[in-house]
This record gives structure tokens, C-alpha cells and sequence, in this order.
């Protein structure tokens, strides 16, 4: 095992809510960290010490494999739900993390860099399908910019 950037070296900088920082905190105060030192991108690379949230009992290192076999299986074990393969995946959590975020307006090309893409056109043509329409929503913007006075406004004719 090593340390080493994910897919073509990107790093990647989203930002992260007050939500998940709490849930992150509390698992924290849970499941302390444990620091851990491994080789930088390479068996014989410099070493790098950082403190991992996920680890097993003492400590115990998990490749993504492992981990999705052990931890993520059981999961769905403990929850009494049937794990149905490559959808529900941990690659999955990418797919509910971008249609979330597109869902809630978030532009194209802030997305397509929190997911390390570097054209906003792939992430338009990966992604958007996982969003309903919203006419309504639609309907809202327009009437924000032309539409007429509400019928309370509280101007009466003389």
C-alpha cells in the first residue's frame, strides 16, 4: 500500500457543508483517527504520515476493494438491504453527490471541477439525465425577473 493521488494525479478542492463536517466530527469523536505512514506514489517513495478516518480494527489498512468488500458489503448486511452490484457501488455515492448538487443549482462547470473533469460538456452529458425536469422551477426564474406584482400587494384601485 501506498499513498498517491487518485485518477491522472488530480487533486480536487469541494467545498464542505457544516452538515457533514458535524457528522465527520462526530465520527471522529467515535472511531478516532489513526496516523499512519506509507511510501508517497511508489514502494520506494519518500514516507507520509496522515491520520485516516477509515481504518479497520487496530488500525488495519483497507485497499478500495477490500473495503468496499468488508465494510461497504456489510453495511448493506447490517441495513438488511440487498447490494445489487455496480449500482450500488461506492461509485454511486459520485452519481447522488452530482445530481444532488445539480438538483440544488449548482453550475456545470463548479461540478465538473469538484469531480476532476476537465470539460463541463462530460459531466453535462454524464450527469444531467440523473435530474427530473422541474418546469416549475423554470416558471420561478422567468417570474423573478418579469413577473407580475403578487394580487396582495395591498394596492387597492381608487
Amino acid at each position: 500500500m501506498m499513498f498517491a493521488l487518485r485518477k491522472r494525479g488530480k487533486e480536487r478542492t469541494i467545498p464542505l457543508s457544516a452538515a457533514m463536517l458535524a457528522e465527520i466530527d462526530d465520527h471522529e469523536d467515535r472511531f478516532p483517527s489513526v496516523a499512519v505512514t506509507l511510501p508517497w506514489q511508489s514502494a520506494d517513495g519518500d514516507p507520509v504520515t496522515a491520520r485516516l478516518l477509515m481504518t479497520g480494527e487496530g488500525g488495519r489498512l483497507y485497499s478500495g476493494d477490500l473495503f468496499t468488500k468488508v465494510v461497504w458489503h456489510g453495511a448493506f448486511r447490517a441495513a438488511g438491504i440487498k447490494y445489487r452490484g455496480r449500482g450500488d457501488g461506492m461509485h454511486a455515492l459520485r452519481h447522488f453527490y452530482a445530481s444532488t448538487l445539480l438538483a440544488r443549482a449548482v453550475s456545470i462547470t463548479e461540478l465538473a471541477d469538484y469531480l476532476g473533469h476537465a470539460d463541463p460538456g462530460f459531466t453535462l452529458r454524464t450527469y444531467t439525465h440523473l435530474v427530473p425536469s422541474s418546469h416549475q422551477r423554470a416558471r420561478e426564474a422567468v417570474d423573478a425577473v418579469f413577473g407580475r406584482p403578487a394580487l396582495d400587494d395591498g394596492l387597492e384601485a381608487a
